[in-house]
C-alpha cells in the first residue's frame, strides 16, 4: 500500500504520526543551556546567505561588464544597465548591512540601523571604482603567470582565483568599514565553492595571483604586498594563540607579512608574525617558521644528493 493512502485511511497511523512530530516540536522549540547562550542578543533579522550570493553576483556583472553581459550594446546602453545594477546592489547592501548594525548595536533602533546601514552602503558604492581597479590587476597577474591561459576572458569567467578575489576585495572593503559578520559570509561563500580561504581582513596588494588555488588559506592579519603568486595548498597561518584571563583567543597580529615579488610554491607552510622579505622565493612543502631578508631563495635540501 502507498504512503498516501495509508496516512489517509490508517487512523492509528496518523496519530502515531502526529504524535512523533508534536513531540519533536516542543523538545526542538525548547532550547538547551548551551542554545541560549549561542542565540543573538536581538530579534532581529540576521543577514541572508541568499541575499549575499546575489550581491556578489552583481557585483561581478557591476566590475566585468564587458565579459558578463550578454547584451553588450552601446556606451549608453552599458551606462544605464549600471546604473540599475548599481541601484540594486545599494538596496540590497542597505538591508544586510543594517541587519548587522543592528545585531551589534544593543540599544540601537532599527530605524537607526537602516540609516546606518543606507550610509554604509553608499560608502561601498563608491569604492566600487577602487574594487574594479585591484581586481583587473589580479586578472593580469593571473594570465602572466598562467601559460595556459589563452585571454583574459578564460581567467575571468573560469578561473576559480577570480571568484575568489572578488569576493575578498568587496568583502575587504566592508570590514574597512567596520561592517560585522558580512564580511566573513561573503569570503567563506567563495571558500565553499572554490576552496580557497582569505580571511576578509588580510590585507592584500595589487596584482596578486594564485595558481590553481585549492587549499590555501591566508590568515586574518596576514599582509600581503604587491606582485605575489601563491600555488595550491600554500598556508599563511598562526604559529600560536595569546589568551586573555578567560582562556579566549587574543586578536592580535599573528599571521606572515610578505613583501612584494614574492612566490610561494605548492604547499608551502608559513606561521607565525615573520616577514618574508621581498623577491624572495619559497620552495614546495617548505615550513617556515622564521623571517628571511629580500631576495632569499628557501628550498628543501636533497637528501639523495651527493656532496660535491
Amino acid at each position: 500500500m502507498e504512503y498516501d493512502q495509508l496516512y489517509s485511511t490508517h487512523s492509528d497511523a496518523t496519530r502515531k504520526v502526529g504524535a512523533v512530530i508534536q513531540k519533536t516540536v516542543e523538545e526542538l522549540s525548547n532550547p538547551s543551556k548551551i542554545e541560549l547562550n549561542m542565540m543573538p542578543a536581538s530579534r532581529g533579522p540576521l543577514p541572508s546567505v541568499e541575499a549575499v550570493r546575489e550581491i556578489v553576483e552583481l557585483v561581478k556583472t557591476i566590475v566585468f561588464p564587458e565579459f558578463l553581459d550578454r547584451l553588450r550594446g552601446t556606451r549608453t546602453m552599458l551606462e544605464a544597465r549600471l546604473s540599475v545594477s548599481t541601484e540594486k546592489l545599494f538596496r540590497m547592501l542597505s538591508k544586510e548591512i543594517s541587519h548587522c548594525i543592528y545585531e551589534k548595536n544593543q540599544g540601537e533602533s532599527s530605524s537607526q540601523a537602516a540609516e546606518e546601514g543606507m550610509n554604509v552602503a553608499l560608502q561601498l558604492v563608491e569604492r566600487l571604482p577602487e574594487i574594479k581597479r585591484l581586481l583587473f590587476t589580479d586578472v593580469q597577474a593571473i594570465y602572466d603567470n598562467d601559460p595556459a591561459a589563452e585571454n583574459f576572458g578564460e581567467v575571468i569567467l573560469s578561473y576559480p582565483v577570480v571568484q575568489a578575489m572578488v569576493h575578498y576585495r568587496l568583502a575587504h572593503q566592508l570590514v574597512m568599514l567596520d561592517v560585522p559578520v558580512l564580511p566573513r559570509i561573503i569570503t567563506e561563500l567563495a571558500h565553499s565553492d572554490t576552496g580557497i580561504d582569505i580571511n576578509p581582513g588580510a590585507k592584500i596588494g595589487e596584482y596578486f595571483a594564485i595558481d590553481h588555488g585549492t587549499g590555501v588559506v591566508i590568515g586574518e592579519t596576514c599582509i600581503i604586498g604587491n606582485h605575489v603568486t601563491l600555488y595550491q595548498g600554500v598556508t599563511l597561518g598562526a604559529k600560536n594563540f595569546t589568551l586573555d584571563g578567560e582562556g579566549h583567543p587574543v586578536n592580535e597580529p599573528r599571521h606572515p607579512i610578505l613583501e612584494d615579488h614574492v612566490t610561494v610554491y605548492a604547499n608551502a607552510t608559513i606561521l607565525g608574525r615573520i616577514t618574508v622579505g621581498h623577491n624572495t622565493v619559497v620552495g614546495g612543502n617548505i615550513w617556515l617558521t622564521e623571517s628571511v631578508p629580500p631576495y632569499s631563495r628557501i628550498v628543501q635540501r636533497c637528501a639523495n644528493c651527493n656532496p660535491k
